[in-house]
C-alpha cells in the first residue's frame, strides 16, 4: 500500500480509479478560490465566512486576524497549485496528494479540537470544509483501488 501512497518513480502512470482525479481537482479548485480570498479579500472571509466577530476586536488585532489569514490561504492556495502539478505532469502521486491534503485538514481538525474558537452565528465555512474532507476521503480510497482493465473478446 505504501507503494501505492509514495510510489518508487513520479510519472503520469496512475492506476487507481479513474474518478479519483477529478475528485483531486474538484477538492483543488475551492481550495484555490479560498485561498486567494483571504490572501486578497481576508477581512470579509473573516466576519462572513469564518463568523469571527471582527468589528468587536481592536484594530491591532483585527490587522493580526487578517494577517494570518492571509498566510493561511496562501498555504491553500499553494497546496492547490501543487495539486495542479501532480494532476497535470505526475499522476501517480495522485495517492499521496491526497494524503497530505487529508493530514494538513486533518491537522487543522485537531487545532481546532485543541484550541477552540466559538464563532458568531453559524460559520459556512465549516460546511466547505466538511463536505471537501468527504470529498477528499473519497478520493483517497479511490486513487488507492486498483483500475478493472476491461478485456474485449471478440471471438
Amino acid at each position: 500500500m505504501l507503494d501505492s501512497i509514495l510510489p518508487p518513480r513520479a510519472d503520469n502512470d496512475f492506476h487507481g480509479h479513474r474518478l479519483a482525479p477529478w475528485l483531486l481537482g474538484l477538492v483543488l479548485l475551492p481550495r484555490i478560490a479560498i485561498g486567494l480570498g483571504s490572501i486578497f479579500n481576508g477581512r470579509n472571509g473573516a466576519a462572513v465566512v469564518d463568523g469571527i466577530p471582527l468589528a468587536s476586536y481592536p484594530t491591532s488585532a483585527v490587522e493580526q486576524v487578517v494577517n494570518m489569514l492571509a498566510l493561511l490561504g496562501l498555504a491553500s492556495f499553494t497546496f492547490g497549485a501543487l495539486g495542479f502539478v501532480v494532476l497535470l505532469r505526475y499522476r501517480s502521486l495522485i495517492p499521496a496528494m491526497f494524503a497530505t491534503l487529508l493530514l494538513y485538514q486533518g491537522g487543522r481538525q485537531a487545532i481546532h479540537h485543541f484550541i477552540p474558537t466559538e464563532p458568531v452565528g453559524t460559520a459556512p465555512g465549516a460546511i466547505v470544509n466538511l463536505v471537501l474532507l468527504a470529498m477528499m476521503l473519497g478520493g483517497f480510497a479511490l486513487s488507492l483501488v486498483p483500475r478493472q482493465r476491461t478485456t474485449r473478446n471478440f471471438a
